[in-house]
């Protein structure tokens, strides 16, 4: 084993005090030549963009399945391999990968890494109290937004491996505009929503990207990071807009324990206001692998047609956005 590979090892899967790799030797800036590009990527929002621009020149290894948070997730032996094996590293940045940050930040010194997410420009993130600074890492609940990630990942491909550039550029354009015909669905599917209905109740703040691209009033029990805790005063606020605004559906997250939602329910019950579960919602991570909900048009079509359904849109399409998209 090369001491420089021993020493990112240490960081990586170890963690021992004292062990620090050799930066000497910056990390490749282009493609070995070898096909198909092992790719090593952390949630998959990003990896279902990687997947589907980079085609049959990619391999990619996912390290978070569904049901994954990724706040709270720890890596394991197993992810510092692939991380080490890869020719490339796509994660989303914006301490989405919290726990793993540093992690991310070591590997950076000798694998080629993006971080999709941060690729945006800063002016189009919002910033809360509860991540000390740190911008909003959910850019992905807006669509519109994403499909910039993807132009930015398509092109990321294209000069790592210019060999195959011209694919890239073309994939990439192809699902951009896929990409703008689920936003405009989102758009028009959710405005058939009453005014007044159109509250979105979840587990944790991770729909403020979603609640201004699509015109929704967006609460939540916990903060961004799902570390954050539900305070009574918080349930409290929230027991009291659902009944002042007459709100039918509150929903849960795949990722997020119930438990929270379920005390919500309960409260606004003694309130004397009827408030069902809506069907789960995609935030920090897609549906099964195989699934249409586990790529990522599936999940965020599963999250409009959803909650276009739960607070009263009585137009929504039997097939969601497949169905939509067949009649425009």
């Amino acid at each position: 084993m090369k001491p420089t590979y021993q020493a990112l090892l240490c960081i990586i899967a170890l963690g021992l005090a004292g062990c620090s790799p050799d930066s000497t030797t910056p990390a490749p800036t282009t493609a070995n030549g070898k096909y198909p590009i092992k790719v090593t990527a952390t949630v998959g929002m990003v990896a279902d963009l990687v997947r589907e621009i980079g085609g049959q020149h990619v391999q990619v290894t996912q390290l978070m399945g569904s049901d994954v948070d990724p706040h709270l997730y720890k890596s394991n032996r197993d992810d510092s391999s692939a991380l080490l094996r890869a020719d490339i590293v796509f994660y989303s940045g914006l301490m989405l990968e919290g726990k793993m940050a540093e992690t991310l930040k070591n590997i950076g010194t000798k694998v080629h890494s993006f971080a999709a997410a941060e690729s945006l420009p800063a002016g189009v993130l919002k910033s809360d109290g509860d991540l000390r600074g740190h911008p909003d890492p959910h850019v992905w609940m807006n669509v519109d937004l994403w499909s910039q990630v993807a132009q930015n990942i398509g092109n990321e491909l294209a000069r790592f491996d210019p060999e195959h550039q011209a694919d890239y550029h073309s994939a990439t354009e192809s699902l951009r505009a896929r990409l703008a015909k689920l936003h405009q669905y989102g758009i028009e599917i959710l405005g058939c929503v009453p005014e007044r209905q159109r509250v979105l109740v979840t587990s944790h703040d991770a729909f403020r990207y979603f609640g201004e691209a699509y015109h929704m009033d967006v609460e939540s029990l916990q903060g961004i990071s799902t570390e954050s805790e539900a305070t009574l005063s918080r349930m409290t606020e929230l027991k009291r807009i659902l009944v002042e605004r007459n709100v039918s559906s509150v929903f849960t997250e795949s990722s997020v324990p119930k438990k929270a939602i379920e005390a919500l329910i309960l409260g606004t019950k003694q309130m004397n206001h009827d408030v069902r579960i809506a069907d789960s919602l995609y935030s920090d991570a897609m549906g099964r692998e195989g699934e249409y909900e586990g790529t990522y048009i599936g999940m965020m079509d599963h999250n409009f047609t959803t909650i276009a359904r739960a607070l009263g849109c009585d137009s929504v399409p039997e097939m969601g956005f497949r169905g939509w998209d067949i009649h425009e």
